[in-house]
């Protein structure tokens, strides 16, 4: 099965080029101009490694890396200038698993990619995602409530897993929609209070966790 990667870099020629030579090698690609599409892409596919810039307009690469494995253990290479200030252990401390310097031969990038596939075909992937009796399995998509296992949409699994990174956040309706629906989503804002109400019945039929917050959205807590 080919892998999918995604790309998030602000340079077309850089971008263009890992493109071509890494469709040449068989892996599926999605491109991110910058930190923002990247994340919602992130957020929305599978994939099996990122190739991240630090050098990234609206969310830098280091903000992309750590919001990033706040969420999953997906491998990130990080892609450097020469004239950058970074450490390999700052680099490895934002939860990168390598980098290599600009310009570079991709026949080396093939070889550290091919590296960090290698070691992860040997662990098993088991980040959990809690709060109170709910929990997501970001490897399985599994969710469980109570210890027993529900079935979700797409996107209600989407949408309850911004709700439990963000839990205790009030999330307003323009959040929810570009983070789950996606920045080029142009329907009605009222689909969320639909979904929502669909979450609601599955894992919370009391409405104790999902709060609505009149005039503003809704967020995820448990009051004392």
């Amino acid at each position: 099965m080919k892998k999918n990667i995604l790309i998030i870099e602000d340079d077309p020629k850089i971008r263009r080029y890992l493109e071509l030579e890494l469709i040449h090698e068989g892996y599926n690609i999605d491109l991110a101009q910058n930190g923002e599409i990247g994340l919602n892409l992130f957020r929305k596919n599978n994939y099996s490694l990122i190739l991240l810039d630090l050098m990234l307009p609206i969310l830098s690469g280091e903000e992309i890396c750590k919001i990033v494995r706040l969420e999953s253990d997906i491998p990130i290479i990080v892609l450097t200038a020469k004239d950058e200030i970074f450490s390999k252990i700052t680099l490895l401390d934002l939860g990168a698993d390598d980098y290599i310097t600009k310009p570079f031969v991709i026949a080396e990038l093939l070889a550290r990619m091919r590296v960090i596939f290698r070691n992860k075909h040997t662990l098993v992937d088991k980040k959990i995602l809690k709060f109170e009796n709910i929990s997501l399995d970001l490897s399985t998509k599994e969710v469980n409530v109570n210890g027993c296992s529900i079935t979700l949409t797409k996107t209600e699994y989407n949408l309850l897993h911004y709700l439990i990174i963000n839990k205790n956040l009030v999330l307003t309706r323009e959040n929810i929609l570009e983070n789950v629906w996606g920045y080029d989503y142009f329907g009605d804002g009222k689909i969320i209070d639909m979904y929502i109400k669909s979450l609601r019945k599955k894992i919370d039929p009391n409405s104790d966790y999902i709060k609505t917050i009149r005039g503003f959205g809704y967020s995820l807590k448990k009051e004392c």
